[in-house]
């Protein structure tokens, strides 16, 4: 590589931040005396004092599990809310999207959390509600010239996980980065095992740039992969590539921030080579400004600096709840971390979410009732 090796052992730079990172299999927000909050709460928050008391006279607890796209964000905003209501105890397993879904449809759950809304869950109506926002990065651990940056197109990142190209020094990577060396070594493809909404926002994106993905792989959360290696949960993916010399996996861009992975200049729909940022990502999003469940994807949309692998996540709930109290809690936590919560986003690799779709969240979230039919959010 004309000089340019891989950095011998790599090193964190917040070595506290890749504990997310490295190990999501289960989060679960516990002892935040030592958290700080300037938050204020929600309308629908005040309802907590009014009924926060669970089955047996107990304080509630909301359980969770999902998607590891939401985790960082969701270990500080629940740990800020616990601070503000400290009658509320909030768990959270970072299992992957599909985990989630499976978890909310056999009731296991007070909530999942999906980066693809579901279709149908065997409880009953389920509610899905809009709850972050956020850019997958495409990480490589590749050395290069200090200020150089690995460029890459959609279809060419597709033609890399279809194992059409397997060396770095492709004459198609080697057309897209000139001026840099890159080395004859094979590229280790590194995707997620386990069903995922992450790789259904990367295989969306890649099915509406290459007509040749969408006919071979397609978009799913769990895929039939043509080539490389597999981890679970987005820290899964960005340990193997933080760990595997001349390796690429595509990761939540908030999974980077305590290794020292670069994420490659992907080039947008306007032409133009662009990373994810809050800037980036936010700009992407305010080309489509209407979602819906069902009309949800944001991949790939115009604008000159508009990053295009980018998705929201969702909030999975049970339309009509078992117990008032329970429900109560569940509406008011998911009401502040759409609004007031979304503070914390920006500071933890995420763009909060716009105000149109703040107030959608709202929308769901007062169609949600209590056993008796009564709505929990007015």
């Amino acid at each position: 590589m004309s000089g340019h090796h891989l950095r011998p052992g790599l090193q964190p730079r917040h070595p506290a931040r890749t504990v997310i990172a490295a190990g999501t299999a289960a989060i679960i927000v516990l002892a935040v005396g030592a958290c700080t909050s300037s938050a204020t709460t929600t309308p629908a928050a005040s309802a907590v004092a009014a009924a926060s008391v669970g089955p047996g006279g107990h304080p509630p607890t909301l359980t969770g599990s999902g998607s590891t796209f939401d985790a960082p964000f969701f270990a500080v905003a629940f740990a800020h809310y616990q601070q503000l209501h400290p009658g509320v105890t909030i768990s959270y397993a970072a299992v992957g999207s599909s985990a989630g879904i499976a978890a909310i449809s056999a009731q296991q759950v007070n909530f999942g959390a999906s980066d693809v809304p579901m279709t149908a869950a065997t409880g009953g109506p389920v509610t899905q509600v809009p709850v972050d926002l956020g850019g997958e990065g495409i990480a490589y651990n590749l050395s290069l010239p200090a200020g150089a940056r690995l460029h890459l197109t959609g279809p060419i990142l597709a033609r890399i996980y279809l194992g059409q190209i397997t060396r770095w020094n492709d004459p198609a990577l080697t057309a897209l980065n000139p001026g840099i060396t890159l080395p004859p070594t094979a590229i280790t493809v590194v995707h997620r095992s386990d069903g995922s909404g992450t790789t259904y926002i990367f295989s969306n994106y890649l099915s509406a740039v290459d007509p040749a993905w969408a006919a071979k792989a397609g978009a799913g959360k769990t895929l039939n992969w043509p080539a490389g290696e597999g981890a679970e949960g987005n820290g899964g993916v960005a340990t193997m590539v933080y760990r595997t010399p001349f390796s690429i996996g595509y990761i939540e861009q908030a999974y980077s921030q305590g290794l020292l992975l670069p994420f490659a200049a992907i080039r947008n729909q306007a032409g133009n080579y662009v990373t994810p940022s809050a800037q980036t990502v936010a700009a992407d999003a305010a080309q489509k400004p209407a979602i819906t469940p069902s009309d949800f994807s944001i991949v790939n949309e115009p604008g000159a600096s508009s990053y295009p692998i980018t998705g929201y996540s969702w909030a999975l709930v049970y339309t009509r709840q078992q117990n008032q109290a329970t429900g109560t809690a569940l509406v008011a936590m998911l009401d502040w971390l759409t609004h007031d919560g979304q503070a914390y986003a920006a500071a933890n690799g995420y763009v909060p979410l716009p105000p149109g779709i703040q107030q959608l969240a709202r929308t769901m979230l007062q169609q949600i009732t209590g056993p008796t039919g009564t709505h929990l959010l007015s």
